[in-house]
């Protein structure tokens, strides 16, 4: 399995910023597997944005879901991270990965993220 992200690099604050990522070699509709977003800031450990469900089902952080969307192309095999009125606290490397079983259990399988900066 291999994961593709992209977008745009350079946002400016209060933009809405849309990632995405695309699955190859396996389908995102699989029974049991979860797609996620997951983030790190500079100097920062990983976080967890969300995830969108093999059956559509999406979960998100309590610090973020009052700005993000999650969305799936099942023709296209692919997954999309909307972010709302976006920060510099946004600014991070943004990687989609999945997971097995659950939203937030351990992820086996990365892209190699893209870099996303907010700054005026």
């Amino acid at each position: 399995v291999q994961l593709q992200e992209w977008g745009p690099g350079l946002l400016k604050p209060s933009q809405t910023l849309s990632l995405t990522c695309a699955v190859y070699g396996g389908s995102i509709t699989t029974n049991h597997y979860y797609w996620g977003w997951i983030r790190q800031p500079p100097g920062k450990g990983l976080e967890w944005v969300g995830a969108i469900g093999y059956s559509g089902g999406t979960n998100y952080s309590p610090s973020l879901e009052n700005r993000t969307s999650l969305s799936r192309d099942t023709s296209r095999n692919q997954v999309t991270l909307q972010m709302r009125s976006v920060t510099p606290e946004d600014t991070a490397v943004y990687f989609c990965a999945r997971c097995l079983g659950n939203s937030t259990g351990t992820y086996d399988f990365w892209g190699q993220g893209t870099q996303v900066t907010v700054s005026s």
